[in-house]
């Protein structure tokens, strides 16, 4: 991985300058005298005058959230002005095993799959292989809607969910084992609740329609085609997008319901991969995150990036969901596969995702080229909160318990 070369690189270095010899295992160890923040998994972080964040108090959170019943295992990443800054597991891979959840560990994405189909796309519109205006019937015959509306649909409309579908449309059939092309077609039998392009409703089944385009254009799969244009340029090594990727990892977290209970890993979502089958660790993830902020321009261009992210529609319902943050957060709204919002008077670019037995989140200032992400192999709900609190610490702000350990 990119993110390993320049971490171990950045060792090399220090043992050069300082003649130091250090032993850290996969699980961090104490920071050497010279520096004044911890030293945690692969990475070093920086002293307090090259970085905001403090670090020794994010680990602090982070342990004491690691407190929470049924918080089996979790994996976090923080970048600071570009530069990985922090990768750390914690917990257990599994709740009845003593293996331990390392910067080496596979997690599911979830939806944070969608900003990968937004950011290729993007880039497939820019080299003129695709057309994100065109009608997206030029592309799927799987996906109809009500009235022929798929013709006056986007690509575009896609992959911001402007379809006028109602949400997560047969989401329940795809979670019943049903073909996800069968359920697109039969999306026909609904009602639009608005004309395509006009309002936002979150979709996945519908979403993957971006499969067909891929398919059509290039003649290879879509798992094929992210792998050759983002995930192989970028050394994301350990990202993949089937079941079997996940579990035959050397190191990978079993998934657990809120109560902590072990759970199989599902198909469903693996079924349509543009909306939630990627996997990878958190090195890998961070990789991602850093593509995102312009970070590896030769792979994923500023303009391409500023294409996906780039707000399209509101989002109301998010205010809903999201009310518990709303001293600080507002106007949410959705762009291609990438979710846009004001975060007291800073512009934040993320996501959350969540299938059976895994939770993830990336959040991050593209101006700033700041951001964290996280993983974790439970239905726990209280890790969400962690993404503000490192935003905080970066901008300065009043502490605010977003974790909610105080409240039990």
């Amino acid at each position: 991985m990119i993110i390993k070369t320049i971490v171990l690189f950045g060792i090399a270095a220090l043992l050069a300058i300082f003649a130091v010899s250090i032993l850290q295992s996969e699980e961090g160890a104490e920071a050497p005298a010279m520096t004044a923040a911890p030293v945690v998994s692969e990475a070093l972080t920086e002293t307090p005058a090259q970085r905001r964040i403090d670090y020794r108090r994010l680990d602090a959170r982070i342990q004491r959230l690691m407190q929470e019943e049924n918080l089996v295992g979790l994996a976090v990443g923080v970048v600071e002005n570009g530069e990985v800054s922090f990768l750390k597991g914690y917990g257990k891979r599994a709740a009845d095993s003593d293996a331990p959840v390392t910067s080496d560990t596979v997690f599911r994405w979830a939806s944070l799959s969608k900003g990968v189909a937004g950011t290729l796309a993007s880039k497939l519109d820019a080299r003129g292989a695709i057309g994100l205006d065109l009608s997206i019937a030029n592309y799927s015959r799987s996906l109809q809607l009500p009235g022929g509306a798929q013709v006056r649909a986007s690509v575009r409309d896609v992959l911001s969910h402007r379809l006028g579908l109602w949400r997560n449309a047969y989401d329940d059939r795809l979670e019943g084992g049903q073909d996800p092309a069968i359920i697109r077609r039969a999306l026909s039998g609904t009602q639009l609740t608005c004309e395509p392009g006009t309002c936002w409703s979150y979709q996945n089944v519908a979403f993957d329609a971006f499969s067909d385009v891929i398919e059509k254009t290039t003649g290879k799969t879509y798992a094929t085609v992210v792998k050759q244009e983002l995930f192989g340029p970028l050394g994301m090594d350990s990202a993949s997008l089937t079941r079997e990727d996940l579990v035959t990892a050397r190191n990978w977290a079993q998934p657990h319901s809120a109560g902590g209970r072990l759970l199989d890993v599902d198909m469903d979502y693996y079924r349509v991969p543009t909306a939630g089958g990627v996997n990878s660790d958190i090195g890998d993830l961070v990789t991602w995150m850093q593509a995102q902020m312009g970070q590896y321009p030769d792979v994923i261009a500023p303009a391409v990036t500023r294409e996906a992210q780039r707000a399209l529609v509101d989002t109301p319902n998010e205010r809903r969901r999201l009310s518990k943050y709303r001293e600080r957060l507002s106007d949410p709204r959705y762009g291609l596969g990438w979710r846009i919002y004001d975060y007291a008077g800073h512009q934040l670019v993320g996501h959350r995702g969540g299938v059976d037995g895994y939770r993830a989140f990336i959040l991050f200032d593209p101006a700033e080229k700041t951001g964290i992400v996280a993983m974790w192999n439970s239905n726990h709900g209280k890790p969400h909160g962690l993404q503000f609190e490192a935003m905080d610490l970066y901008y300065g702000l009043e502490f605010r318990d977003w974790l909610r350990l105080d409240q039990g």
